[in-house]
């Protein structure tokens, strides 16, 4: 109930926000006498935001599986297995929600949680990291990956992505109707966008989309805190998450394909810290030590 009402509550924002804006500047006057509905414009952008966002989430277990290889363990082959299907399970009974599909890869350390929703998640594990972690390192990041599922962190990271998605559609169409009008100042007769519009779109959809990722990726390293907290709480003490964070700075961390990258317990660095999608290991370390202390 309550990620229904976030999503409604944001998109209503959306809309509230966006319309006051454009008739505080005018603009819907503009749009109108060039023949341009800003309304229709708005429900456009908010589809097409929205739509592709929750279209990745609902698609996004299948996906993981697919682009990474992972097997889910129905019947443990070893006894790694089945510690990994007994720790996800207890740790997915104490943060209350419903016990995840659990799978292997075989990768780099690394691992990720995703999924439409708290009862019906996916938790994979790389080969790697079970093979270089003990037992308590990896529960460590099995209680990171499960807090992000408590959190509802896949849905609240695809309501923001929704968000800004709608106004790089909107602002970037508005934006080239303006360049298309200056260009064609002085026809008597308006037949439609011409290609000033379109270029100006394309343009405006990636500098505002390069603007919009800073934003999704401030909230993916928010997240990140939040979820290193929660397995602290669900194990009963941040060492062993300290442990497994000062472990995985010692190795060399798997990458993840670039849709799982906001999902994985750690990412390669981007070329700037303001794109990361995780925060620097030393950071998570230090945020732990002085939660603890």
């Amino acid at each position: 109930m309550k990620r229904l009402l976030l999503f409604l509550g944001t998109n209503l924002a959306v809309l509230v926000v966006l319309g006051l804006v454009t008739r505080l500047l005018g603009l819907d006057r503009f749009l109108s006498a060039r023949g341009i509905d800003y309304t229709t414009l708005l429900g456009f952008a908010a589809v097409v935001g929205f739509g592709g966002a929750f279209i990745s989430l609902l698609l996004s277990k299948t996906i993981a599986k697919f682009s990474t290889g992972a097997r889910v363990i129905g019947q443990p082959l070893d006894a790694t297995e089945a510690w990994l299907l007994d720790t996800v399970s207890r740790l997915a009974t104490a943060a209350g929600i419903g016990v995840p599909e659990v799978a292997i890869y075989e990768g780099e350390p690394n691992a990720f949680a995703t999924g439409a929703s708290r009862d019906h998640a996916l938790v994979a594990v790389s080969t790697g990291l079970l093979q270089t972690m003990s037992r308590e390192q990896a529960a460590a990041v099995l209680g990171h990956e499960i807090s992000h599922v408590a959190n509802g962190d896949m849905v609240t990271l695809t309501l923001i992505q929704g968000v800004v998605n709608t106004f790089v559609v909107f602002l970037s169409r508005v934006v080239g109707f303006f360049v298309d009008s200056a260009l064609r100042r002085g026809d008597s007769e308006y037949q439609g966008p011409g290609v000033g519009y379109l270029v100006t779109t394309v343009v405006c959809d990636l500098l505002f989309g390069v603007l919009a990722s800073l934003i999704v990726a401030y909230f993916s390293r928010q997240r990140e805190f939040r979820a290193d907290a929660g397995s602290a709480r669900l194990l009963g003490s941040a060492q062993p998450m300290v442990d497994a964070l000062i472990r995985l700075e010692q190795m060399q961390a798997g990458g993840l394909p670039r849709n799982l990258a906001t999902a994985g317990i750690t990412d390669r660095p981007a070329w700037s810290e303001l794109f990361a999608s995780h925060p620097p290991l030393e950071q998570r370390i230090a945020a732990l030590r002085q939660a603890r202390s």
